[in-house]
C-alpha cells in the first residue's frame, strides 16, 4: 500500500478503497474512484508492485471464496449500483483490493461483510517504519504522496500532467511542490554527485 501512496501518487484512502477492477494490469494504470471532490481519475500502476500485488490479490481471492463459502463475501457497492445489478456485491472486480482482516456489521445495512482496511492500519505502519528508520525530519503516510510530486517535477515532467495524476482541481494547488526546485547554488549538481 505504502509503494502505492509513492509510486502512484495516492491519498490514504483513494488506496484503502480500490477495487479489484480499479488495477488493471495490461495498460499499467489504477482507476481512482471519488477521490477528493468526488472526482474519478487515472494514474500509473508502477511496474514494481506488479509482481507483490498480484500475489496480494490471489490471497485476496481465497479470502472471498472462503467468504462467499460461509454465506458472506458481499461488498458495500455506491449508491445505485446495489439497485441496478443486485447480484454485483459478490462479484470478483467489486472486492476491495485491500480488505479488512475481520468481517464487521455495516452501520448502513446491517448486514455483516468485510470492508476494507482502517486507514489508522496503514497509518501505524508508516509510522512505526518512520520510527525504525530513525529519520529526524516529520514523515507520515501523506509524505509519499508529496515525494511522488516532488520526484516527478525534479525528473523534468510538467506541471500539468502532475496535477492530473494527482487529481488537483486548481493547478495553483500543484505548484506548490515547485519549491524543491529552487535548490542551493543556483540548481547546480557538483560534478562529484555524478560519481
Amino acid at each position: 500500500m505504502a509503494s502505492l501512496l509513492y509510486g502512484a501518487g495516492l491519498r490514504l484512502l483513494e488506496c484503502l478503497r480500490l477495487r479489484v477492477k480499479d488495477l488493471d494490469f495490461s495498460s499499467n494504470q489504477l482507476m481512482v474512484r471519488e477521490g477528493k471532490g468526488n472526482k474519478d481519475r487515472r494514474t500509473m500502476l508502477p511496474a514494481v508492485v506488479r509482481g507483490p500485488l498480484t500475489a496480494h490479490l490471489d490471497r485476496v481471492r481465497q479470502l472471498h471464496k472462503q467468504d462467499l463459502e460461509q454465506g458472506y463475501g458481499k461488498v458495500y457497492l455506491p449508491d445505485a449500483l446495489a439497485r441496478k445489478y443486485p447480484q454485483a456485491d459478490r462479484e470478483w472486480g467489486w472486492q476491495w483490493g485491500f480488505p479488512a482482516s475481520q468481517l464487521s456489521v455495516d452501520p448502513r445495512s446491517g448486514e455483516q461483510r468485510r470492508h476494507h482496511l482502517h486507514e489508522s492500519v496503514l497509518q501505524r505502519a508508516i509510522k512505526e517504519a518512520v520510527r525504525k528508520t530513525g529519520l529526524t525530519k516529520p514523515a507520515s503516510y501523506h509524505t509519499l504522496r508529496h515525494s511522488f510530486a516532488t520526484h516527478l517535477l525534479e525528473d523534468g515532467y510538467d506541471i500539468r500532467t502532475i496535477q492530473e495524476l494527482l487529481g488537483h482541481r486548481d493547478v495553483s494547488t500543484t505548484m506548490i511542490y515547485t519549491h524543491v526546485l529552487n535548490r542551493g547554488g543556483k540548481g547546480v549538481h557538483s560534478p562529484i554527485d555524478r560519481l
